[in-house]
C-alpha cells in the first residue's frame, strides 16, 4: 500500500477505461435507450437518479435489470454503466439489490453524492451482501460523484477510504465525477455561463482526483444547443487536466470527445520528444534540448501520458 491508501498492484495492473464523454440515459425512456447503439460515445450511463422522476424508480430500475439480463441493447464500444440513486436518498439499497442480482454486470456503477467516508462504508458491506457467493471475474468500477461544500473538504479521506475498502469489495475506485449544479445550489452560488464560480472547486477536485490516481469527470454543459460554448468549455476543461465531460445530449458526443482527444500535432510532439530523450539518455547526456526547449521528467511525464491517451482513444 502506499501513503494514500492504493495498491501499486493494482493502479498499475489496470486497463485505463476511456470516458472522454459520459452520456446519461435515463432508465425509464426506451426511446432514449434505443439510440444508444447510436450514440458512438466512450461512457452510457443507464440512469436512476436524477434523470428519472421519483414516480418512475422502480421503472427505471426494472427497466436497466432487463437490460443487463438479456443484452438487447447494443452498446457497440461503449461502456455500459448504471448511476443508482445517493446512499441517503433511502433507494440506493433497493437499486443494488436489483441491478446486481443481473445476470450481466455493469462495468461501473456511479455513487452519487458522496459527502461523508461511512456512506462508503455502507455501500461496501450492501454490494458485499448481495454479491456474496457470486463468481465476479473482474471488480466492477466505482465512479464517485463530488456535489457538495462537505464533500470537497472532505474529499481526500473518501478518496483514500474508497482504495483502503477496495481491497476488500467488487469494487475499485476509478473515476470522480463533479455535480456542478447541486455544489452551486450548496453553497449559495449563481450558476453563470463563465462559470467562474467553479473554478477554485473544478481545480481542486483535479488535483485529488490525479493524486488518487482517479479520472476527473467535467461539469455539464447544460444549454445543448450552444455547441460552440460546449467547444470552449471542454477544451478548458481538457486544458486544467480533467480526462471527460457530462453529456445530457446525443449531439455533444462528437465535439466533447474532439476536445479530450490529443490533436495528431500534439501526439507527434510527444513521440518525438520521448524519442528524443530515450536516445539523449542512452548516450549518458544529462542536460537534453529538444526543439529549443530542455526536457524535464515533468515534460516526458507530460509526453507519455499524450502517447497513453492517444493510444486508448484509437489514435
Amino acid at each position: 500500500m502506499t501513503v494514500r491508501g492504493m495498491s501499486d498492484d493494482v493502479t498499475h495492473s489496470r486497463a485505463y477505461t476511456p470516458r472522454r464523454a459520459l452520456m446519461y440515459v435515463p432508465g425509464n425512456d426506451d426511446r432514449k435507450i434505443q439510440k444508444i447503439p447510436t450514440l458512438d460515445v466512450d461512457c452510457v450511463v443507464l440512469d436512476c437518479e436524477d434523470g428519472v422522476a421519483i414516480t418512475k424508480k422502480d421503472e427505471a430500475r426494472s427497466n436497466i435489470r432487463r437490460i443487463l439480463d438479456t443484452s438487447t441493447v447494443d452498446f457497440g464500444r461503449s461502456e455500459c454503466t448504471v448511476r443508482v440513486n445517493s446512499v441517503d436518498s433511502g433507494l440506493c439499497d433497493e437499486d443494488l439489490k436489483v441491478i446486481l442480482s443481473a445476470k450481466n454486470l455493469p462495468s461501473s456503477l456511479h455513487l452519487p453524492k458522496v459527502d461523508f467516508v461511512d456512506q462508503l462504508d455502507w455501500f461496501t458491506d450492501t454490494t458485499n451482501r448481495i454479491l456474496e457467493g457470486r463468481n465476479c471475474n473482474q471488480k466492477i468500477n466505482l465512479i464517485i460523484f463530488i456535489e457538495s461544500a462537505q464533500s470537497l473538504l472532505a474529499l481526500p479521506e473518501i478518496c483514500k477510504t474508497a482504495w483502503q475498502l477496495s481491497t476488500k469489495s467488487h469494487f475499485v475506485p476509478d473515476a470522480l465525477v463533479f455535480g456542478s449544479d447541486d455544489y452551486c445550489a450548496d453553497i449559495g452560488a449563481t450558476r453563470t455561463k463563465h462559470g467562474n464560480e467553479l473554478i477554485y472547486a473544478r481545480q481542486y477536485l483535479v488535483m485529488v482526483a490525479k493524486a488518487f490516481k482517479l479520472q476527473a469527470i467535467d461539469v455539464v454543459h447544460i444549454d445543448y444547443k450552444d455547441l460552440e460554448g460546449l467547444r470552449t468549455e471542454a477544451l478548458n476543461g481538457f486544458h486544467m487536466g480533467f480526462t471527460g465531460k457530462q453529456l445530457i445530449h446525443p449531439g455533444q458526443v462528437k465535439i466533447c470527445q474532439e476536445a479530450f482527444t490529443p490533436s495528431d500535432e500534439k501526439i507527434k510532439w510527444a513521440k518525438d520528444l520521448i524519442e528524443t530523450f530515450n536516445q539523449e539518455q542512452g548516450l549518458g547526456k544529462g542536460a537534453i534540448n529538444f526543439r529549443g526547449q530542455m526536457i524535464d521528467m515533468p515534460l516526458v511525464l507530460q509526453a507519455k501520458n499524450i502517447v497513453q491517451l492517444a493510444a486508448v482513444c484509437g489514435k
